[in-house]
């Protein structure tokens, strides 16, 4: 648990462990520029056996004096993904985690999705007699409104590429519910805590801002999906709708909040996570929370 002025952030793993080959998911990426790097991502963000990248999917909660905010609800339980073996028909203990990190279901009051890719959107949901419902009972589920729409069209289209269903299985029944909420990309969730739009990774990417007291965060989302990309933020990952613009977008982040103060939490680097982007070499790299 890491304090934000006024903010109480806490993490949810659902997973984490060595998920794709680096080349595979990172097709610019160099080997002569990993061996450079060595000495700050393997082991702990490449795994130097495999050249596998160690992934964390988790969920990000947000404790306010008015609310409770679950960031990304990862990927889910019995959800058929044969197009994504890693995720196929999970059965993890992700509602206990949840408890144990002290918020049950009922509690939360909001859960927002920084995109709707398949390990976003998973917990929105979870089977019950056979029927998809939502996780979180009163909660209002917030989507920016370009990325849902993005969606929602290709779902109608039968477009949605190689991991089909996560808009049936994980977005309508939210919707259907009444309790899906469509915003404006530069919403407002709550006191110092925002939405900001960040495109490319799918057309209504967002990242959510956090200021409280004299601190700030961003929780990236996945503009940034692996510290390699710091060292190069032109290098945009395979999962990217627009890795062109994704790479914009990754670079203006980057060079915003390098050596600055700003807390970074992003979705999916290995735990702890959270850190500072630092200033390295011809490029950028992390210095993780309690690392000196």
């Amino acid at each position: 648990m890491h304090q934000l002025g006024d903010i109480e952030i806490s993490r949810v793993v659902e997973s984490e462990r060595p998920f794709v080959d680096v080349f595979g998911f990172i097709p610019d990426a160099q080997m002569e520029v990993i061996e450079a790097n060595r000495d700050w991502l393997m082991p702990r963000f490449i795994d130097p056996e495999s050249m596998m990248i160690i992934l964390n999917i988790q969920s990000y909660i947000l404790k306010t004096r008015n609310q409770t905010i679950l960031v990304d609800a990862c990927v889910g339980n019995h959800k058929d993904r044969p197009g994504r073996p890693m995720f196929h028909q999970l059965n993890t203990p992700y509602l206990s985690e949840l408890e144990a990190a002290g918020v049950r279901p009922e509690e939360i009051d909001i859960v927002l999705c920084t995109h709707l890719h398949v390990d976003h959107v998973g917990w929105n949901t979870q089977l019950v007699d056979g029927r998809w419902v939502p996780t979180f009972p009163n909660a209002k589920y917030v989507f920016a409104r370009k990325e849902h729409d993005f969606w929602e069209q290709r779902q109608k289209d039968g477009t949605e590429g190689p991991v089909p269903n996560v808009y049936d299985d994980s977005v309508l029944p939210v919707v259907e519910a009444g309790q899906a909420v469509l915003v404006a990309s530069d919403h407002e969730l709550d006191h110092g805590i925002s939405l900001e739009p960040a495109p490319g990774h799918t057309p209504g990417n967002i990242v959510l801002n956090l200021s409280s007291g004299n601190e700030d965060a961003v929780l990236t989302g996945d503009v940034i999906h692996h510290p390699l990309q710091l060292v190069r933020p032109e290098w945009s990952s395979r999962a990217c709708e627009d890795r062109i613009q994704s790479a914009k977008t990754r670079r203006a982040l980057v060079e915003r909040y390098a050596d600055t103060d700003t807390l970074i939490a992003p979705a999916h680097f290995a735990s702890p996570t959270m850190g500072h982007i630092i200033s390295r070499d011809d490029g950028f790299g992390f210095r993780m929370l309690g690392d000196t």
